[in-house]
């Protein structure tokens, strides 16, 4: 799907083979990041937390320095550091995750305490999003929130408590939304792309008319007629709208079946370990990836406003697929210090 999706854009840059040749880069990276995952000792990976944590806030805080934040459309979520260039936030979302891992194993039933045991994980929570919408990148920072809320409930939080601050935090979205320009753009493109078809409204029109065509069947690999310039981010986060459009819904449909296959296994995997570090880590990777996935969808077929999230291990970029395997390499070894 990277090739298909993204070859008629390679052909602008002198070569239609140029972004699955980085892709291809990008995987073999991720094969060995993978295996480092799979062998390391996940005890010493709980000890080192906060300073794995704090790094990565550096990096993301870097995006603000001058000459070494990248700005793409408007918003600057890519440090450029000449021989490399990636995306502080895509490290942060497992962070997170690593980070409410570690401290909700140490809590345990303290986090039913809001002052004690929420509130300050919460502050965590809204400092880091805060951060990341300001870049401004609103979808990495819902999606952060989203699986650091599951986490919060899975490890016994007030679900009282949870349902006041998810509400609050939709509240403080809509608000940011009517004061930021762009974000009003999105959101009305949202709820009436075709006021506007040629403007805000046009990638969502695209991606609808590229899921829409597609029909049962597809119109085969390499046939998508959107991907001609048409629609915005093919091969990254709307490579979605283009398999839908040459696998059709049966290619769509058997995606989600090995999503949901993967989310099975991770499920399976966590509910054997005695292990409460292991459990919230296990747990927090799935949930990324499952709220990730969710979103993404979502968005394509324009049940969300454009968000700006990569479809996990489908969609192009490095520090995404990298990410990734790293994730699933730390599931698996947590699979493997079970089975010993």
């Amino acid at each position: 799907m990277i090739f298909s999706s993204s070859s008629v854009m390679g052909i602008k840059m002198g070569d239609s083979f140029y972004y699955l040749k980085r892709h291809l880069l990008y995987l073999l990276a991720g094969f060995f990041v993978f295996i480092f995952a799979l062998n390391l000792d996940l005890q010493k990976l709980k000890k080192y937390t906060l300073l794995i944590f704090c790094v990565s806030i550096f990096f993301l805080l870097l995006l603000f320095v001058p000459f070494l934040g990248k700005s793409l459309g408007g918003a600057t979520r890519w440090l450029d550091f000449y021989f490399i260039s990636f995306q502080p936030s895509e490290f942060v979302k497992f962070t997170m995750v690593l980070f409410f891992a570690t401290y909700l194993s140490a809590l345990k039933n303290s986090i039913k305490k809001f002052l004690k045991g929420l509130l300050p994980l919460l502050l965590v929570l809204v400092v880091v999003c805060g951060i990341i919408i300001k870049q401004p990148d609103m979808g990495t920072a819902l999606s952060i929130a989203v699986t650091s809320f599951l986490m919060f409930f899975i490890a016994g939080a007030n679900v009282l408590h949870l349902v006041f601050l998810g509400s609050c935090g939709g509240v403080l979205i809509f608000i940011l939304s009517i004061f930021s320009a762009y974000r009003v753009k999105r959101l009305l493109a949202f709820l009436n792309p075709w006021e506007d078809p040629l403007g805000k409204g046009f990638q969502i029109i695209q991606s609808l008319l590229a899921v829409g065509s597609g029909g049962v069947i597809g119109l085969g690999i390499g046939n998508s007629k959107q991907k001609f310039y048409y629609l915005p981010q093919q091969y990254a986060d709307f490579i979605f709208a283009v398999l839908c459009e040459e696998l059709g819904f049966i290619g769509a449909f058997v995606l989600i079946c090995i999503f949901l296959v993967f989310f099975f296994r991770g499920i399976q995997i966590i509910s054997k370990t005695k292990d409460e570090f292991y459990f919230f880590l296990g747990f927090g990777i799935i949930s990324m990836f499952f709220v990730q996935t969710v979103l993404n969808i979502m968005v394509v077929i324009a049940l969300l406003p454009t968000t700006g999230l990569p479809l996990p291990f489908v969609s192009y970029g490095g520090t995404s697929m990298i990410t990734c395997l790293f994730s699933v390499g730390l599931l698996t070894n947590i699979s493997k210090q079970i089975s010993l």
